[in-house]
C-alpha cells in the first residue's frame, strides 16, 4: 500500500540526509581544521634549558623551535602554555586544555597508556646523578638510606618503581612541584644525595654546576617525543607525525639538535670551575669595555665576553707563541688594519676585537639565520674568512651545506689534510682548531647569559601569567645562580 505525501515526503529527506552524511557534507570539522580555523595551536610546556626559556634575545629552547616551526607549517601561531610540574603538564594535556605538550617527555609504558605520542625525535639514557666529592654508588641497591629524590609522575618514577620489584628496600621521595632542574640543583647544593635524570637534561646542567657526576646509566635508553591525549580524531597527530617526518629528512631536526647539544661532547669540570672563577676576579674589570664596544658594534656584550675568554682568559697582557697579543689576542697586522696602537691596553684590544668580529659576521651571506651566521662567523674570526670559504667549498664538493655550520664544521679539519688543502685557495690550516673555538666560545656565552639572567629557568606564578597572544611565560630572578 503507498504511504501517505508527507511520509514519502519524510523519507525522502531521510534518505537525502543520510546521503549528505555519508558524503561528508555534514561531518564535524576535524581537530586540525579547528585549529586552523582559530588560527591559534595552544602547546604545554615545561621552562627548562631542554625545553624552553626566554633570554634577553629572545625566545628559545628546542621544544620551543620545534613547536614554533610546527606551528608555521599548520599556518597558525603559536601559545605556550607553561606547566609548573610534570602533573599539571599531563593534567593539562588530559583535559585538552592544550593541544599537545612538547617538553622533553620520555616515552613509558605507563604514558602510552594515557597518551599517545609521536615517533621519537631524540634518545636518551636515565642517569642516578649525585656530586663530585661524594662515594660513587654503582647500582641502585648501594643507596641504602640516602635522600633520592625524583618528580612525581617522571620517567625515573616509573622506572624505581620497576627496580623495587627486585629490590624492596630501596626506597625515594618524589617531588610533586619540583622540575627536573630544581633536583639537579638540590643536589649540586648537597641538600640531596641523588636524583635520576636524563642524559640530555644533565649535559645541560652540568656545565652551571660543574660539581654534578652521573654514577651509573640506569635502565635502558627512552625516546623522547610529543604526547597527545588520546582520541579517535587524529588529525593533528598525523600533522605532527608528518612534520617530523619532513624535518627528519630535510636535516632540520638535525640542526636544531646542533644548535643546542652540538658544543657539549666534552665536559671540563677544571676549565668550568676555572672560568667561574675568573668571572669573579677578572670579568669585572672589563665588563664595561665589552659593554661599549657591544653598543658600539651591535653585539651582544657576553659573545665579545665569550671571545675575549676564549682568547685569553681575560689577561690584557696574554702574548702566545705565535705573537698575537692582548685580550682579544690580535695578530700585528690585523691591529694595524683595526687602528689598534697598543694590543696589551685592555679597551683598545677589546674594541679592536669587537670590530673585527663585527667585519667577519658583516661577510657571512645575509642569508643564514642566526645563530648559524655567528658560529660560522667565529669560525672565520679564529682560522681567516679565506679558509673558512675553503671548508665551505669543500662541503658543497662533498654534497653538504655550505650554509650549514653542521655540515661544515665537519670539513672545517679537511684542511689539514694534503688531498684536500692542495686544492683550495688557501692553502693548509689547522681546520680542528676552529671546531673547537667555536664549541668553546658557544659554551662560555651560554654560561654568561646563564650567569646574568639568573631568573631565565623560572616561570612565573599561574596568577602572574600575563593574558593575551604569544607565550604565557615570565622570568623572575628567583633561581640562585652560581655567581
Amino acid at each position: 500500500m503507498a504511504g501517505s505525501p508527507a511520509r514519502i515526503l519524510m523519507l525522502a529527506v531521510t534518505l537525502g540526509l543520510c546521503h549528505l552524511a555519508w558524503a561528508g557534507y555534514l561531518s564535524q570539522p576535524t581537530l586540525l581544521e579547528r585549529i586552523q580555523a582559530s588560527g591559534e595551536l595552544v602547546v604545554v610546556t615545561r621552562i627548562g634549558p631542554a625545553t624552553y626559556y626566554r633570554a634577553q634575545n629572545g625566545e628559545a629552547g628546542l621544544e620551543y623551535d620545534l613547536a614554533r616551526l610546527f606551528a608555521e607549517e599548520l599556518g597558525v601561531e603559536l601559545r605556550l602554555v607553561s606547566a609548573h610540574s610534570l602533573t599539571e603538564l599531563f593534567e593539562t594535556v588530559a583535559r585538552r586544555d592544550a593541544h599537545l605538550a612538547a617538553a622533553a617527555l620520555a616515552i613509558t609504558p605507563e604514558r602510552e597508556r594515557r597518551f599517545r605520542f609521536t615517533e621519537p625525535y631524540m634518545s636518551v639514557q636515565q642517569q642516578l646523578v649525585y656530586r663530585s666529592g661524594q662515594p660513587r654508588p654503582t647500582a641502585l641497591g648501594e643507596l641504602g638510606d640516602k635522600r633520592l629524590e625524583v618528580a612525581r609522575y617522571s620517567n625515573h618514577a616509573e622506572t624505581l618503581s620497576k627496580a623495587k620489584l627486585e629490590l624492596p628496600d630501596l626506597s625515594w621521595k618524589e617531588a610533586a612541584h619540583a622540575s627536573t632542574d630544581d633536583l639537579l640543583y638540590a643536589v649540586w647544593q648537597g641538600q640531596l644525595d641523588y636524583t635520576l635524570t636524563n642524559s640530555n637534561e644533565l649535559a645541560l646542567n652540568q656545565r652551571y654546576y660543574p660539581e654534578l657526576r652521573a654514577a651509573f646509566p640506569v635502565g635502558e635508553p627512552q625516546g623522547l617525543a610529543w604526547a597527545f591525549p588520546k582520541s579517535n580524531d587524529t588529525s593533528l597527530y598525523h600533522a605532527a607525525t608528518s612534520f617530523f617526518d619532513r624535518i627528519r629528512a630535510d636535516g632540520t631536526l638535525t640542526h636544531l639538535i646542533e644548535k643546542y647539544y652540538g658544543h657539549l661532547d666534552r665536559f671540563d669540570y677544571v676549565g668550568t670551575r676555572t672560568f667561574f672563577e675568573h668571572v669573579t676576579e677578572r670579568l669585572p674589570a672589563y665588563r664595561h669595555l665589552f659593554e661599549e664596544a657591544a653598543a658600539e658594534t651591535g653585539l651582544d656584550w657576553r659573545l665579545l665576553a665569550a671571545i675575549g675568554y676564549q682568547e685569553s682568559h681575560w689577561n690584557p697582557r696574554a702574548v702566545s707563541p705565535t705573537g698575537v697579543r692582548g685580550i682579544m689576542q690580535l695578530t700585528m697586522a690585523t691591529a694595524k688594519h683595526l687602528g689598534v696602537q697598543n694590543r696589551l691596553d685592555p679597551a683598545q684590544s677589546i674594541f679592536g676585537g669587537a670590530r673585527y668580529f663585527a667585519q667577519a659576521r658583516d661577510k657571512i651571506p645575509e642569508r643564514i639565520p642566526e645563530p648559524t651566521r655567528t658560529w660560522l662567523a667565529l669560525a672565520a674570526y679564529n682560522i681567516g674568512y679565506g679558509h673558512l670559504e675553503d671548508a665551505r667549498i669543500i662541503t658543497t664538493a662533498q654534497g653538504g651545506n655550505p650554509d650549514s655550520w653542521l655540515d661544515v664544521k665537519e670539513r672545517l679539519p679537511l684542511l689539514a689534510q694534503p688531498a684536500w688543502y692542495t686544492r683550495t685557495r688557501f692553502g693548509y690550516a689547522r681546520g680542528w682548531e676552529p671546531v673547537r673555538y667555536v664549541e668553546n666560545v658557544r659554551t662560555y656565552y651560554e654560561l654568561l647569559v646563564r650567569i646574568t639572567e639568573p631568573g631565565l629557568m623560572q616561570a612565573a606564578p599561574r596568577s602572574e601569567e600575563p593574558r593575551g597572544h604569544g607565550t604565557k611565560l615570565q622570568m623572575h630572578d628567583s633561581i640562585e645562580s652560581a655567581y
